[in-house]
């Protein structure tokens, strides 16, 4: 091999050697920011504390929903009624 090819091969390696460099920080930055954004979204959720509401209702007629407050039908009841047929 000439100087001239060896200097062109050693270019290229030193070149290969810093991309794969930079690769392996992008790496470890990226598995960083996944951890980090995950933990940040468990501390996040953990904000929230669980409310469970009962709400007793009473039906008249045959019709199929029960209505409270605001005219909004919530589920499906049965009748006492036609509980029976």
């Amino acid at each position: 091999m000439s100087d001239n090819e060896k200097f062109i091969q050693e270019m290229y390696c030193s070149s290969m050697e810093r991309t794969i460099k930079r690769l392996w920080i992008t790496i470890i930055l990226l598995i960083i920011l996944l951890v980090g954004t995950n933990g940040a979204w468990l501390w996040y959720e953990s904000q929230f504390e669980e409310v469970t509401q009962t709400i007793e209702a009473e039906q008249e007629g045959e019709n199929n929903s029960v209505t409270m407050g605001d005219n909004n039908s919530y589920g499906k009841a049965e009748s006492k009624d036609n509980h029976n047929n």
